[in-house]
């Protein structure tokens, strides 16, 4: 819902007294003063209306019955001192002079003379007054079920093209904040834009873990039944319409069960093909003899690399489009959010083409790298140059790139020695986590540096407090030597960091 206090005092007229409500508070109901008997949640306000005698009774009655009736709305025509008085006595909210109401030649509802009397509205009146919030509430959630209505049928939509990774970056986009799905067992399967700290309260809050939150108003709706659950959703919404964003998740739950309970038929045909790209980029005789077995007769392919920032694009099926198009066989394969394969020398500036005159319904960009031609037996330096290429096209935002083009950072990485770069990349062996890889520290150095050493832009990016950022990079000069603050050392660092195959498009939010 979006109607609060506010909104109603602009629709009826009249002045909204705050006291325990404030008037920014949604509006879940309305209710005549005689039969309101509970309150709902403290998150919402309940209005009630009713002539003010009967509100004084109540309230002067004291008892649970008086507590409860504090802490709804009162709405009504009537104002005066004297209802302004009671009002104030017991903390109770109102939206006094609402329809200004007043007696034929009487004082103005919020006048203050001594003596004045509360207006006091007739029946119809009140019944009137009642008809009318009735109808504005029946209205707003009216237009908020239309508006989950269409929610879901777009988070369909997408579903058919990208799959629950799709559906989770446009659910967050919806509830204007971020997302975790993850199984029955606390495993991420899929997030948008959260943060770690965001899933490890996603993850505190689905399983009931005993950890302080720091991310109020969590939302956890079950994916599947108690008897057969698959697992959680986990929403956040900077926005104050938290009943329509619970109601669009709830859709979204049952959707995400469908797309975890459907089997995927194609998923030996993805293992197959990462094996026999794992065979092209080992060369030799075995990738030669596998292209001819292939139909692929040429005796030289061009390595290429497709990746997108979004997660609404299916790039495998507007890959294999192109690929038709151009009669170019599927040598491809999907490696994590990229595509990567090989085409004909000939048909490569075709398919860059392609690329290029892409343009997806919504935002988004499709990115290509490509490598230089290589004969079958030493098809990996194309592959390792396509990738290169899409890395740096990531990160400046390029469509198409190919390895010619790329800048000297990256000619002087590929030109290195075997044993250069790797006396170059040990300069970060300090930053391996107990596993041997680069972990948190090496992501927190990629960030920092591009971003150019932004502490608020890398802080944000990361999802930490500037403080932890400081402090991680007072540990990463500790632990290498360097120092970020030396123009030669972050030089040095970020090439390193290349000569890894690290690069800033891995940091760039998705």
């Amino acid at each position: 819902m979006t109607l609060d206090l506010r909104a109603v005092v602009r629709a009826l007229g009249g002045e909204c007294v705050s006291h325990r409500v404030p008037g920014h508070a949604p509006i879940d109901g309305v209710a005549h003063l005689d039969e309101y008997v509970f309150d709902g949640s403290a998150d919402f306000a309940t209005l009630i209306t009713g002539p003010v005698d009967q509100l004084r009774e109540r309230l002067l009655a004291g008892g649970e019955t008086a507590e409860i009736t504090a802490r709804a709305v009162f709405v009504t025509g009537a104002d005066g001192p004297e209802l302004r008085t009671l009002l104030a006595a017991h903390e109770m909210t109102g939206i006094l002079g609402a329809g200004h109401v007043r007696r034929a030649g009487g004082p103005h509802p919020s006048g203050s003379a001594a003596g004045a009397v509360a207006v006091r509205t007739s029946v119809d009146a009140q019944a009137a007054l009642h008809a009318r919030l009735v109808a504005m509430i029946a209205n707003d959630q009216a237009a908020s079920d239309r508006l989950v209505l269409t929610g879901t049928k777009v988070l369909t939509q997408v579903a058919r093209r990208g799959g629950t990774t799709a559906v989770i970056a446009e659910l967050a986009h919806r509830v204007d904040g971020w997302a975790v799905l993850m199984d029955a067992n606390g495993q991420v399967i899929a997030t948008a834009g959260a943060g770690q700290l965001h899933i490890d309260d996603a993850v505190a809050v689905a399983l009931g873990r005993p950890v302080r939150v720091r991310h109020d108003g969590l939302q956890v709706h079950q994916v599947g039944t108690d008897r057969d659950r698959t697992g959680y959703l986990v929403i956040a919404s900077r926005s104050s319409v938290r009943s329509r964003n619970r109601d669009l998740a709830s859709q979204a739950a049952a959707l995400f069960d469908l797309l975890l309970r459907t089997h995927d038929p194609s998923r030996s045909e993805h293992l197959g093909r990462e094996a026999l790209l794992g065979i092209l980029n080992g060369g030799g005789s075995a990738a030669a003899e596998l292209l001819h077995r292939w139909g692929v007769l040429d005796r030289s392919l061009t390595a290429f690399q497709l990746a997108t920032r979004t997660r609404t694009i299916d790039l495998e099926r507007a890959l294999s489009r192109w690929l038709d198009e151009i009669g170019a066989e599927h040598i491809y394969a999907l490696d994590g959010a990229r595509v990567r394969g090989f085409v004909p020398d000939a048909l490569a500036e075709e398919l860059a083409e392609r690329v290029a005159a892409f343009t997806p319904l919504g935002a988004g960009s499709l990115h290509l790298g490509l490598g230089l031609p290589a004969p079958a037996e030493l098809l990996e330096r194309s592959a390792l140059q396509a990738q290169l290429a899409l890395d740096t096209a990531l990160e400046d935002g390029t469509g198409v790139l190919r390895y010619a083009e790329l800048p000297s950072v990256s000619l002087v990485i590929e030109a290195l020695p075997r044993e250069a770069s790797a006396q170059l990349a040990a300069a970060l062996d300090g930053l391996r986590d107990p596993s041997g890889a680069h972990g948190e520290l090496a992501e927190t150095l990629l960030v920092y540096l591009t971003t150019n050493g932004a502490h608020r832009a890398s802080a944000a990016r990361l999802g930490i407090h500037r403080q932890t950022l400081v402090s991680r990079l007072r540990r990463i000069e500790a632990l290498t030597g360097f120092s970020v603050d030396r123009p030669d050392d972050r030089a040095a660092i970020w090439l390193a960091l290349r000569a890894l195959g690290i690069s800033s498009a891995a940091a760039a939010p998705m």
